[in-house]
């Protein structure tokens, strides 16, 4: 009996030791486990990353055609809708050309009206004038002839004193009126006209001149025809309605290739340069992306709203004619691009004096590794030199009481 009594204590010290024994080992264990620190961590990815500006902008024909009223008018006969496609020379409207055709003779008459005043200006007169003054020409000189003949006979008559010197001088007298009188003829025959009256009548001639090339222009207006193939995107008008002078009545352009205007902040302005992608997409179409070129730059930075911006444009290339002219679209500025780059979230790189770091996770513990960073968007930035493929960084601890720090050690939480 005494020694089962013995066995039964052995045995209970034995179970007491090792629950002692796992005590403290677990313990042990839960006080290191306490002491890591629980980080979030991402791995270090590659592939493309891209720096990009994004804005809204509109969309333009670049090689655009717009036809607007020449003068009052109505529309004839319209034989195009939106959507068709035209050739180059194809008729697309006609107007009523009554008051067109009506204002061209018009423009004609005055025209051969101002020429007949310049030429009768340059010869002294009409011809009925001309004639006129030249027939009094020959009877002022056979009249001034007759009194030469008259004052000689009378002179030689009073030569031999058959004449007085009275009777002379009447003579005398009427031969030089009878010149006189063919003198301002001759002189109304050649210098009628001054050279201001010359040059009035030559500026008279190309006034009327000009108003019977833009009456005849606006006869050519009359049949509207498409300049170059393209299509129709805008047809305002129908038969029968009346037009002020101005009034927009087709556009044409070649959509296969459009023009964006898009407007960019001024702190953006230096990221871009031209030959930059652009992308583009429009609500409409939901999950279709165009591309394009930059083309132009700003030039001048105005204020619009709040904003201080700069005015781009940029060629998208259209082939399947889906972007319309007119519309708003959200624009895409590639700034910078790298296809095959290492990159980790933005809030895992740091920067102090001495540069720029990211906690790297080795072994269960964090390692400040310096590194070189490039392109970066609003989430990523990619990594030039520091880090390989799948390196773990962390991004932050879990209790925003505790800071990452070198050597600290982790338990890892992914993202």
């Amino acid at each position: 009996m005494a020694k089962e009594n013995t066995q039964d204590r052995k045995r209970l010290w034995l179970i007491v030791t090792a629950v002692v024994v796992a005590v403290v080992l677990l313990a042990a264990f839960m006080s290191l486990r306490r002491s890591d620190v629980l980080v979030r961590v991402e791995p270090a990815v590659r592939g493309t990353i891209s720096s990009a500006i994004s804005t809204n902008g509109k969309i333009e024909p670049i090689d655009d055609f717009e036809a607007h009223a020449p003068a009052p008018t109505t529309v004839r006969n319209v034989f195009v809708k939106d959507g068709d496609h035209v050739n180059a020379g194809q008729l697309l409207v006609q107007l009523d050309d009554v008051g067109a055709r009506a204002q061209a003779a018009k423009a004609e008459a005055q025209v051969k009206a101002a020429e007949a005043e310049l030429a009768a200006v340059k010869a002294g007169g009409t011809r009925e004038e001309v004639f006129t003054n030249e027939s009094q020409i020959v009877k002022a000189q056979t009249e001034l002839e007759t009194a030469r003949r008259n004052l000689e006979a009378l002179q030689r008559l009073q030569q031999k004193g058959a004449a007085s010197p009275e009777e002379v001088q009447a003579a005398q007298n009427r031969a030089n009126a009878a010149q006189a009188d063919l003198n301002v003829l001759n002189q109304k025959r050649t210098a009628r006209f001054s050279s201001q009256d010359v040059a009035r009548a030559q500026s008279q001639v190309s006034e009327a001149r000009a108003a019977l090339a833009a009456a005849q222009e606006l006869v050519r207006e009359i049949d509207i025809h498409a300049p170059r193939e393209g299509m129709v995107y805008n047809v305002p008008v129908h038969e029968g309605q009346f037009l002020a002078t101005g009034d927009l009545i087709v556009a044409v352009a070649n959509l296969s290739t459009v023009q964006v205007r898009a407007f960019v902040d001024e702190p953006d302005i230096g990221r871009l340069h031209r030959g930059q992608t652009v992308l583009v997409t429009w609500d409409a179409i939901p999950g279709r992306t165009w591309q394009g070129t930059l083309t132009r730059l700003p030039t001048t930075v105005a204020t619009l709203g709040s904003r201080n911006i700069g005015q781009i444009t940029c060629t998208v290339n259209n082939e399947d004619r889906k972007l319309l002219p007119n519309v708003n679209v959200s624009v895409t500025v590639v700034t910078a691009q790298d296809e095959n780059a290492i990159s980790v979230p933005r809030e895992a790189i740091h920067q102090d004096a001495s540069g720029r770091f990211v906690y790297q996770v080795v072994d269960g513990h964090l390692k400040r590794t310096p590194v070189q960073t490039s392109v970066s968007n609003l989430t990523r930035i990619a990594v030039s030199k520091g880090l390989s493929d799948n390196a773990v960084v962390a991004l932050g601890t879990v209790n925003s009481q505790q800071q990452l720090r070198d050597g600290l050690p982790v338990r890892l939480v992914s993202k």
